[in-house]
């Protein structure tokens, strides 16, 4: 994995080796040079390792989805901003298995940073109104709920969503108090 930087260098470096191949009637060269640019120019973009781990998770292999994004040392200075907050996101989901309150650390700095989906934002917020509803900060799940259902324009997350709506109603409830009017063991008397 390269620094974002040096993609771009690279990129710069590709554009003006293509250049030198065109005017030296070498079309064929500048054409790969131009090409090899606009992939160094994607994976600016989009990042390789998040790539490789969307494709592990796609196949419920979390481990390796987490041995790749493990391989990102140093996200601040490799990754762009989004980039940095889907870091974060798939690393929230991975310990979100295991550990609530760091996975709540996680899903908050990649709302910071920024999704590029409004999908994404909005499991994000999904899984954010889950541990809060955990934590018992029932207000707090709400507005993540609401804030989820707006941001799912497509609909993909509705069951999800009205699913965790009728556990807070549920948890909401007042528990019903089993033998209020007696006394005693005798009951009345």
């Amino acid at each position: 994995m390269f620094h974002k930087n040096i993609k771009l260098i690279l990129t710069l470096l590709s554009i003006s080796v293509a250049v030198w191949q065109f005017t030296e009637t070498n079309i064929g060269n500048g054409i790969m040079c131009i090409l090899l640019a606009i992939i160094f120019v994607f994976l600016y973009f989009k990042n390789e390792i998040i790539l490789l781990a969307f494709l592990r998770l796609r196949k419920q292999d979390f481990p390796g989805a987490k041995k790749w994004l493990d391989k990102i040392k140093n996200p601040e200075g490799s990754l762009i901003k989004k980039q940095q907050g889907y870091y974060n996101y798939l690393n929230g989901l991975m310990v979100s298995q295991t550990n609530m309150n760091e996975a709540e650390k996680y899903f908050k700095k990649a709302v910071t940073l920024g999704l590029s989906m409004d999908t994404d934002m909005a499991m994000t917020k999904l899984n954010l109104a889950g541990i809060a509803m955990t934590k018992n900060r029932k207000r707090e799940a709400e507005i993540l709920l609401s804030e989820a259902k707006k941001l799912d324009k497509h609909n993909m997350m509705d069951d999800q969503i009205k699913q965790m709506k009728g556990q807070m109603k549920r948890a909401g409830a007042p528990k019903q108090q089993y033998g209020g009017g007696r006394q005693g063991r005798g009951g009345r008397k």
